[in-house]
């Protein structure tokens, strides 16, 4: 079997796996849809100022939920996955199987991609069809390339932060207490003119700020082009890249008291 398809046969059963996980669904799938649900109830569908343009608020709320279910399905759902097999002692026999690390690492991203751009899809279906988003000609095409990168980027995130993971009962506290506060700062749930300027600059630092800019600006319906911000692209990539180096090098496979 070639390397390429050996990382689909992994992607494809550990998609099976997922979608056979009740709360797995739940938290990547349910939860964002009720996130999009409320934000627009409680908020309306009121323009939004971003910058210098002014967008629709149903515009400005689907890149952001968007951008939550990336970060959802990839970083978190790889991460707290990843900590539970591992300190079951299933990654310790799996290692002891002939497939390459690479593989399996590749296969997780492969999965996480997926499930990503379902998320993707199924908001913009629900943001055209309910709240009347315009989905733009051309930068519609670079709305995906980021999306796709963008998962791919957090998946290699997710996989790499297991390594600072003690315990199973810590993946959700240590995954959840670094995505929260970054959801904050970068403007998912509240918008970034009503964020102090030093906030901003912080969540400037992070891929999850640099992903939600790149997706509300291939949306915007004004987008010309591809519509992709190159340099926040750029950004959230690079830290893909660190993320999938500290993986390849510092992953663990056996429990922490084995």
């Amino acid at each position: 079997m070639s390397d390429l398809r050996l990382v689909a046969h992994q992607a494809r059963y550990d998609l099976k796996a997922f979608v056979r996980e009740p709360a797995a669904l739940f938290f990547t799938v349910i939860l964002p849809l009720i996130f999009l649900v409320l934000f627009v109830a409680l908020f309306g569908n009121e323009d939004v100022q971003v910058g210098d343009r002014t967008v629709s608020g149903s515009t400005y709320y689907v890149p952001g939920i968007i951008t939550l279910s990336i970060v959802s399905a990839t970083f978190v759902n790889l991460a707290m996955i990843l900590v539970n097999e591992r300190e079951a002692g299933q990654l310790k026999r799996l290692r002891g199987t002939p497939l390459p690390q690479w593989v399996f690492i590749a296969g997780r991203v492969g999965m996480g991609v997926l499930v990503a751009t379902a998320m993707t899809v199924l908001m913009l279906v629900i943001g055209v069809l309910v709240y009347g988003v315009d989905l733009p000609g051309l930068p519609i095409v670079g709305f995906f390339v980021v999306a796709l990168l963008g998962a791919a980027s957090f998946a290699a995130l997710g996989i790499a932060v297991t390594r600072g993971i003690p315990s199973r009962s810590a993946a959700s506290a240590v995954t959840n207490a670094i995505v929260l506060p970054l959801y904050f700062v970068s403007g998912i749930f509240v918008p970034a003119d009503s964020i102090p300027d030093w906030v901003n600059q912080v969540g400037d630092l992070f891929p999850v700020k640099r992903l939600y800019v790149a997706l509300l600006a291939a949306l915007d319906p004004e987008a010309s082009g591809l519509g992709i911000q190159w340099e926040d692209l750029a950004v959230v990539v690079a830290w893909g890249v660190a993320g999938a180096l500290i993986a390849f090098w510092t992953f663990r496979w056996t429990p922490k008291d084995s």
